[in-house]
């Protein structure tokens, strides 16, 4: 029993490990657009930054669970740490990324996303968001 009770303790710090990682990378994208984006998403009902968020939110999930995968027999503590360490490298290289393509393209990626109707270089930012990440769940291995 007293298993089953540390590892659902395990479980739930780090659903909420990634439920912060989560939280980090929604303000990093909200920073990288323009108004806010909640409201582009739940008001305006902008597509484009549904299918950015959630491909970000996708990739960092895959992120947290390699490190988990990876470092789960580390302890707990090195763990968690390497997994906070991996989901916040994450969020950066994300964000990097987002800039890269902004600077490659002739539009302003930021307004690109928060646009109502869609446009395909919502695609390319959440292909890129993904590609990165995968790139950080490579480099747990």
């Amino acid at each position: 029993m007293t298993f089953v009770l540390t590892s659902l303790g395990y479980a739930a710090a780090y659903a909420l490990l990634g439920v912060v990682l989560l939280i980090i990378g929604f303000v990093a994208l909200d920073v990288l657009t323009p108004g806010h984006l909640a409201k582009h998403i739940w008001v305006e009902r902008s597509v484009n930054a549904g299918i950015v968020l959630s491909a970000g939110f996708l990739a960092q999930g895959v992120i947290v669970f390699s490190a988990i995968w990876f470092y789960g027999e580390s302890g707990f503590g090195l763990a968690f740490l390497y997994t906070a360490v991996f989901g916040l490298l994450g969020v950066l290289m994300q964000a990097l990324a987002f800039l890269l393509i902004e600077l490659a393209t002739p539009h302003r990626m930021g307004e690109v996303v928060t646009t109502v109707e869609f446009h395909p270089a919502s695609l390319v930012i959440a292909a890129a968001q993904i590609a990165v990440s995968l790139a950080v769940v490579a480099s747990i291995a």
